[in-house]
């Protein structure tokens, strides 16, 4: 199985990773379908607005709702985090090389999300890259049932695991 899953120290840190190896896959003539986060300040210093990019180079979605300034918990829009999911399966079945999922959050561990998504990509032998916190680490450990590998969060490591697993090593270097 080629799944793998990856965690960045700071707050935003996987997300910046994800993005960045996308885009250099992308430059290097890769087939990467999923999503990656970008997250943006917010002027009125609330939380930060929380969108995805549907790879590889689809629509940006707003994932985030604004709850006003003194709402706490999550911010997550369901709804749209649900599009996404469309999208990537509809991109998925054109056919990928990778498949670069930006989280596996609270809705993959309660199996919704890109849970299915996952276990598609993992079904039709694509390679499988997640994001993932320490706080659903133990959901996605035991939805892969052992069989993820840890990646370091380095940009060299992760692309040397793409190229391993991919059948455009040679173009990937």
């Amino acid at each position: 199985m080629k799944l793998a899953y990856t965690m960045a120290p700071g707050r935003g840190d996987t997300d910046l990773v994800l993005e960045r190896l996308a885009a250099d896959l992308a430059a290097r003539g890769l087939r990467c379908c999923g999503t990656v986060q970008i997250n943006s300040e917010r002027a009125d210093a609330g939380p930060c607005d929380m969108d995805v990019r549907v790879l590889p180079d689809g629509a940006v979605l707003r994932i985030s709702q604004d709850l006003g300034p003194q709402a706490r918990g999550c911010r997550l829009d369901p709804a749209a985090l649900e599009t996404a999911v469309g999208l990537v399966t509809a991109g998925l079945s054109s056919g990928a090389d990778l498949l670069i999922v930006n989280k596996f959050g609270k809705h993959e561990s309660e199996g919704r999300g890109f849970r299915s998504v996952i276990a598609e990509a993992v079904a039709m032998d694509i390679p499988v890259l997640v994001g993932i916190n320490a706080l659903n680490r133990p959901a996605f450990e035991s939805f892969a049932e052992g069989l993820a590998i840890q990646l370091p969060s380095d940009p060299a490591a992760l692309m040397s695991w793409v190229k391993d697993v991919t059948a455009k090593a040679d173009e990937v270097v």
